[in-house]
C-alpha cells in the first residue's frame, strides 16, 4: 500500500474513531439528553459506527466505500445539532469536522486502493525462474 493511501486510511480511521469517542462522551457524560435514556441514545447513535470497524481497521476498500454513506448521516446529524442546540454547538462542530474527515478519507481510500489492487492484479507476477 502506498504512503498516500495509508494516509487516507489514517484520515478515515481518525474521523471514525473520533466520532465514536465524541458521541459516546457527549451523550453519556457531557450533555445527556434529558428525556431519553442514555442507553437508547448510544444504541441509536453509536452502535452503527461499530458495524464497519473491523473492515476499516483491515483496510478493505468495499467497507470504506459503504461506510462513507454512514459518515453522511453523522454529518447531517451534526448540522441539525448545531442549529437545534446552540449551547452545545462546539460538540456539533466537532461532529461535523470528524464526519467530514471520515467521509473524505473513506471515499478517497476506497477509490485509490481499489485502483491499486486492480493494477496489481493486472501486472504479471515474477516467478523467479529463468526463461
Amino acid at each position: 500500500m502506498s504512503r498516500p493511501i495509508m494516509m487516507l486510511q489514517a484520515m478515515a480511521l481518525t474521523g471514525h474513531l473520533g466520532l465514536l469517542t465524541l458521541l459516546t462522551t457527549w451523550y453519556a457524560w457531557l450533555a445527556p439528553m434529558p428525556r431519553l435514556p442514555v442507553a437508547l441514545v448510544l444504541l441509536v447513535l453509536v452502535a452503527p459506527l461499530l458495524l464497519p470497524l473491523r473492515g476499516l481497521l483491515h483496510g478493505r476498500p468495499y467497507t470504506h466505500a459503504w461506510a462513507s454513506y454512514l459518515a453522511l448521516f453523522y454529518l447531517a446529524q451534526g448540522i441539525v445539532e448545531a442549529f437545534a442546540r446552540p449551547d452545545e454547538r462546539g460538540y456539533a462542530w466537532a461532529e461535523i469536522i470528524l464526519s467530514a474527515m471520515f467521509y473524505t478519507g473513506a471515499i478517497l481510500f476506497a477509490r485509490y486502493r481499489s485502483r491499486e489492487l486492480k493494477q496489481q492484479a493486472q501486472t504479471p507476477v515474477a516467478t523467479g525462474r529463468a526463461p
